[in-house]
């Protein structure tokens, strides 16, 4: 069971954010907060593993609510949600802690998803956000473009389909539909390309994918 604590200031949003993760079985809503504040003090309380936050709240915002919860001896994963595409955003949120960044014209499906995902460990992005993060790392990247070829050229050529697809900012789900293959086995390709490339988490996927040429940056996102 995963331990979530829902954080927005919005009474009607947080039990719309209830009845869609606790209608999942495998999710459990331990807290609810209506200020970043109160959620770094009910995070203390309760040590959820998975806190969905707003990023805009009273007393404190999302992002310093996060800043805050990394300094906890039992730090959660943070999964931002915003109504707004704001760029400077997504980068405070990110390198405050944060696991993940959706927008709220999300599918009913894709946050317990998200959940699942940084709940395991992993990192989540709307496809529109993983756009604008790479076209922000890239702009000052100086990893030369022939060192991102030799990389993918590591790949076989089932990973390289995967990255590019990932590159996108298609989840797991969205892939094994692509690909016409089995969601665990894409899950399995994730790990392998980490591994062989020696890297964190699916954002550093996605960045080496446009830098190898397999993602066009300016085209928009194919899924999500």
């Amino acid at each position: 069971m995963i331990r979530v604590l829902l954080a927005d200031d919005e009474s009607v949003v947080r039990f719309g954010l209830r009845t869609i993760l606790e209608a999942e079985g495998d999710m459990e809503v331990v807290a609810e907060a209506g200020s970043g504040v109160e959620a770094v003090t009910l995070t203390q309380v309760h040590t959820p593993e998975v806190v969905v936050m707003d990023v805009n709240m009273p007393l404190l915002d999302g992002i310093g609510a996060t800043r805050r919860m990394m300094d906890l001896q039992r730090p959660p994963r943070v999964l931002m949600l915003t109504a707004f595409h704001l760029d400077e955003k997504v980068f405070s949120a990110l390198d405050a802690g944060a696991s993940g960044f959706l927008l709220k014209d999300l599918q009913p499906g894709d946050l317990p998803n998200a959940v699942r995902t940084v709940a395991a460990g992993g990192s989540m992005l709307a496809p529109t956000v993983t756009k604008r993060l790479i076209s922000h790392v890239l702009s000052g990247a100086t990893i030369p473009r022939h060192d991102a070829y030799q990389q993918v050229g590591l790949l076989s050529t089932r990973e390289a389909e995967v990255l590019a697809l990932l590159g996108h900012g298609l989840s797991n789900a969205d892939i094994s539909k692509q690909l016409f293959i089995a969601e665990g086995s894409v899950k399995t390709y994730v790990s392998r390309m980490l591994v062989k490339l020696n890297l964190d988490n699916r954002t550093q996927l996605a960045i080496l994918a446009f830098r190898a040429g397999l993602v066009d940056v300016a085209s928009p996102g194919t899924g999500g």
